[in-house]
């Protein structure tokens, strides 16, 4: 789901290699990791200059703004409009940044000391952020800055979980700010998105995440009218947090669709077997591109598949299944981008549209949604900067094809959010998301583990690998 337009309307690779694992498939290497030194600073100049625009998207109340033109000169004014994922973005680029040394510590605990405090003095409802409020004095938004439509505030499953993201690495960096961090959790427990299984009514109780809630009537609030279903999307972030914390149960992970069940309308029709799994009958499915099976997310684009594991170590604990999976995926873009498209370049993914407004872009046949994402020849940089792990080669090698032949890199502010490579427009903006990814991806290249410290102990260790571990997906 195109997050950032639901929620605003809620308020108003290389070569054509198969991965199949098949004998008729074999599946080759891929990438080394980047080589050498100069590949190594280029990745940290990259980084310095990411890290630039969060903080010109930092407004002095100290909350990372939605986004900034850095088509003109000077210093770019940040949108008024800010989310609980651009805040959460703001603080682990600020924990990157001290830990790779582009900040000395001290700055580094002062920033996220000041985002903090400016957290803490933010409204909440159920122990939950809402999803909109302005950058620049902490206010709640009813009124969409851009077009002055009215916004209903929101409560966002998959937002808040980016901003515990956050400040939970913000307290794995800075110590001093654990109770602080602490008292603010306190309240926010997943339960209060969860609907329960119900083994007589699935459809009702599916043992899913809600999307979120209006919170404006008496109870709960309005929910959603959709759950999270699909296993291979961002709000499994969400998912994890909350069996770790114990305000959801472990089933909850194998209540959650590797495929659409067979029958249900999708992109395509799913092979697999059913499979009971700690007392929960999994469908176990999968789909094919380009003979290479695999487990899809909803819409087809790079975030769903590769946000999460830029924290919690999925390839690590469930090589087999999650680990694999992630290589096919992003072998899957290279070679839509590349040999179904012809784009010559790839790397498809929800970003600014680069002649104004922002949209959702993906690979059609590997995600579930039957009108799904598509590449429309925009191309965003995060994409291939979520690939580093699985593709660093073809990635860099992607990354400075943008720049060199669209001017998308900017030296003082990094990539600039999208490129349409059929007629060489540049968005004039960056994103506090999608630069949130770029630096958190840059971090993870250049010092591996730094913002995972938070998602590899405590029940991230106890009972969310346990889950990954048991994963065996039909591909």
């Amino acid at each position: 789901m195109n997050r950032r337009r639901f929620l605003t309307a809620a308020g108003t690779t290389l070569a054509a290699t198969s991965l199949t694992g098949t004998a008729a498939h074999a599946a080759p290497r891929l990438a080394p990791p980047v080589p050498g030194e100069r590949s190594a600073a280029e990745l940290r100049e990259w980084f310095a200059a990411t890290y630039r625009s969060v903080m010109a998207m930092t407004s002095n109340f100290g909350l990372a703004a939605d986004k900034i033109d850095v088509s003109a000169t000077g210093t770019p004014t940040p949108s008024v409009q800010t989310s609980p994922t651009n805040i959460g973005c703001g603080l682990w680029s600020t924990a990157a940044a001290g830990g790779l040394g582009v900040i000395p510590a001290a700055t580094m605990r002062e920033r996220l000391a000041r985002t903090v405090s400016a957290v803490e003095r933010l409204e909440r409802a159920h122990g939950w952020w809402f999803n909109w409020y302005d950058a620049h004095d902490g206010s709640v938004l009813t009124t969409w800055p851009e077009s002055g439509d009215p916004v209903r505030p929101f409560l966002s499953t998959v937002d808040n979980a980016w901003l515990v993201t956050g400040l939970r690495i913000a307290a794995h960096a800075s110590p001093e700010l654990r109770p602080r961090v602490a008292a603010l959790l306190a309240d926010a427990h997943w339960s209060y998105y969860y609907t329960p299984y119900d083994p007589n009514d699935p459809v009702a109780g599916p043992g899913q995440l809600r999307g979120g809630f209006w919170p404006d009537k008496p109870g709960k609030g309005e929910p959603t009218g959709h759950h999270y279903g699909a296993l291979n999307t961002e709000p499994r972030m969400a998912s994890y947090l909350g069996i770790a914390d114990g305000s959801l149960p472990g089933e909850h992970y194998w209540h959650l669709f590797r495929t659409l069940l067979p029958g249900m309308g999708q992109e395509q029709t799913p092979e697999g077997a059913y499979r009971t799994i700690d007392g929960v009958n999994v469908w176990e499915g999968h789909y094919t591109y380009r003979g290479r099976k695999l487990v899809p997310t909803w819409g087809g684009s790079m975030f769903e598949a590769l946000m999460v594991p830029l924290f919690v170590p999925e390839p690590e604990w469930s090589s087999h299944s999650w680990g694999l999976n992630h290589r096919r995926y992003v072998r899957s873009q290279i070679e839509d981008g590349l040999v179904q498209e012809k784009y010559g370049y790839w790397g498809f993914s929800p970003a600014s549209v680069p002649e104004g407004g922002y949209d959702v872009y993906g690979v059609d046949e590997i995600g579930m949604q039957e009108d799904g994402y598509f590449p429309r020849a925009v191309v965003t940089p995060h994409a291939s900067f979520l690939a580093l792990p699985q593709a660093p080669v073809e990635a860099l090698a992607n990354l400075r094809s943008l720049d060199q032949d669209f001017g998308a890199y900017d030296d003082r502010y990094g990539f600039r959010d999208s490129v349409n490579v059929e007629t060489g427009r540049v968005s004039d903006f960056v994103l506090a998301l999608d630069q949130g990814m770029i630096a958190a991806a840059l971090a993870q290249q250049l010092h591996p583990g730094l913002l995972q410290g938070p998602f590899r102990t405590g029940g991230f260790q106890s009972k969310v690998r346990p889950l990954l571990e048991k994963e065996r997906f039909s591909i």
